[in-house]
């Protein structure tokens, strides 16, 4: 059996990486000064809208409050790379001070209409493979902030623990989302490793999922998805398809976990968002260059096991990670 981690907790550089920020917050950070903050998320589901609570959430709590120092336009461009682009525009025209972007095409439809507004994005897993900065450590351009990346070997590991008789594990994903690809390369490199044989279905948009899920439950004996957005507002559809099946899903995050899939050990949006929310701070109130803001990874992970999908697979919860089960009410 594979061993499970425990919770990883936040290091001490993930402390003082927060903490750096702290000179810009409470009263002190109050200005006459008003900023305009246009914030594009890329769709709707549970995930990104984390990551927005938790940017406006560092703002707020450090003093930049919507209404009275800052003026947030929030825009969703529900998944549509049409919607994303007039967002963009909207934004550059309104001459806005900084955008705070969630999701990889939402950043990379801002990063193409601009390259002189600061740019903080957020549930973006490699900036690098996207093409939004010339490296995690010196960005060099008009764009920072912090990545998605997850523990995706542990959360294989996790798999294999829950499911150890697997031979051959599923992957499902958006093709079109570099987040998506990547994730996916870095598991099937693992598995490999692992002697275990992999099989793939790539989707266009929500419309595949079905099909697509119903295809591979035949082909395999669990399925990984990486924390695809496309994925993450379908997950009710997966879970139909896999329960039907028997087979059971290790997902991206956790609520992917809470809205269908088996379970994860992942990052905390909410967490990510925060971080962005601080790194913003520094530019509007310290004047802090994008270009030589390090890209920010996840200060800590959590795990999270549907209680309720796991029992009806028949899957024994491992005493050690009791404490982490979710069940609907």
């Amino acid at each position: 059996m594979k061993k499970v981690f425990k919770m990883l907790a936040m290091s001490m550089v993930s402390v003082l990486a927060l903490t750096s920020f702290a000179g810009c917050g409470g009263e002190d950070a109050k200005t006459d000064t008003t900023y305009k903050i246009g914030v594009m998320q890329l769709m709707d589901h549970e995930a990104l809208n984390l990551a927005q609570d938790g940017f406006i959430a560092a703002l707020t709590e450090n003093g930049y409050v919507d209404g009275d120092n800052i003026t947030l336009l929030l825009e969703n461009g529900q998944g549509d790379t049409n919607n994303l682009s007039t967002i963009a525009d909207k934004f550059v025209a309104e001459n806005v001070d900084l955008a705070f972007t969630i999701a990889t095409p939402s950043t990379q439809a801002m990063a193409g209409k601009t390259t002189t507004i600061p740019i903080v994005a957020t549930a973006v897993t490699s900036f690098t493979e996207a093409g939004l900065v010339a490296s995690d450590e010196q960005p060099g351009g008009n764009i920072t902030g912090t990545t998605d990346m997850n523990p995706i070997s542990d959360q294989i590991d996790l798999l294999l623990t829950l499911a150890p008789d697997t031979k051959t594990v599923g992957f499902l994903y958006t093709a079109s989302e570099d987040n998506s690809v990547l994730q996916c390369k870095i598991a099937k490199e693992y598995l490999e490793a692992e002697g275990i044989a992999t099989v793939e279905r790539t989707i266009t948009n929500t419309n595949d999922v079905q099909q697509a899920t119903t295809a591979i439950v035949e082909e395999c004996d669990a399925i990984y998805i990486p924390t695809d957005n496309n994925f993450a507002s379908a997950m009710p559809t997966v879970n139909e398809v896999t329960m039907s099946a028997g087979i059971p899903v290790i997902a991206g995050e956790s609520n992917m976990v809470k809205t269908g899939g088996t379970a994860t050990v992942g990052i905390t949006y909410y967490g990510i968002g925060y971080q962005a929310g601080l790194m913003a701070i520094d530019i509007l109130a310290n004047g802090a260059d994008p270009a030589t803001m390090p890209i920010k990874g996840s200060s800590e992970f959590e795990y999270c096991l549907n209680g309720d999908v796991m029992d009806a697979l028949g899957i024994a919860i491992p005493a050690d990670l009791a404490e982490f089960v979710y069940r609907a009410e």
